[in-house]
């Protein structure tokens, strides 16, 4: 995995647990809901740093399409 991929993954999970910890969710939803505000910080960092760089951390080296089967 590419570094610029690790430190987006580790920025969302740092980010959802700090605002976990906050409003210390009760049920599933919630903390469905405050995981995906997480990966919406790291998401929007990503796409920054993108813009910044001028061309995108994506690639096929450190990307692999989701397989199906495995979300089931």
């Amino acid at each position: 995995m590419d570094d610029l991929e690790l430190i987006f993954t580790m920025l969302g999970e740092r980010v959802t647990t700090e605002i976990s910890k906050k409003e210390k969710p009760d049920t599933f939803l919630e903390s469905k809901n405050i995981a995906k505000r997480g990966g919406r910080v790291a998401g929007v960092a990503r796409e920054q740093t993108e813009k910044e760089l001028g061309r995108s951390v994506i690639n096929n080296n450190n990307f692999l399409p989701p397989n199906e089967d495995e979300w089931v």
